[in-house]
């Protein structure tokens, strides 16, 4: 159960202490799109996300976008927010974030992956040795495979805070 426990949980990327990112010694940040950036029916970024991911560069973060999501759903929030973007990633296999350290030349330690899904986002991230940080969906509304995840989710989460691992709503860096 270890490898669906994210090494940090915020109530949204608005909640990440970027500053102490940075301190940590990471230089890269992964961002899952739907439900993490932008609710799945959104077709681009909003000013608030545009300023935050501004916010975040000028403290010299590398900055990608990885998504399971098409290129077509990908391609306007890459254009309009300035950054990079991995999509089809299929989440969490480990063969974009391989790419994406080969490509950029980053280690795993001064990676960190944001994401809304454990058994994407979180469970990517762990299996890289990268840190993970899990925040909470913004909309309700998913597409149909990440409906059959949440059900699984919330599974996991229901062990995890059984065995006194993680409890959802209970945020820590």
């Amino acid at each position: 159960m270890e490898k669906f426990i994210p090494d940090m949980y915020k109530k949204s990327i608005y909640d990440i202490d970027y500053q102490n990112l940075k301190e940590r010694g990471i230089k890269c940040i992964l961002f899952d799109l739907d439900n993490t950036l932008a609710p799945i029916n959104i077709k681009e970024p909003d000013k608030e996300l545009k300023d935050l991911f501004v916010d975040i560069e000028l403290l010299g973060f590398k900055i990608i976008i990885l998504s399971n999501s098409s290129k077509a759903r990908v391609e306007p929030f890459k254009e309009k927010l300035n950054v990079d973007s991995s999509f089809h990633s299929r989440k969490p296999c480990k063969k974009k974030y391989k790419k994406i350290v080969s490509i950029y030349n980053f280690k795993d330690n001064e990676m960190a992956c944001v994401g809304d899904q454990l058994l994407t986002d979180v469970w990517g991230a762990n299996k890289m040795g990268f840190l993970s940080i899990l925040v909470n969906p913004i909309s309700d509304v998913d597409l149909f495979g990440t409906k059959i995840n949440r059900i699984f989710e919330r599974k996991i989460f229901k062990k995890l805070e059984n065995q006194g691992l993680f409890k959802v709503g209970e945020y820590y860096d």
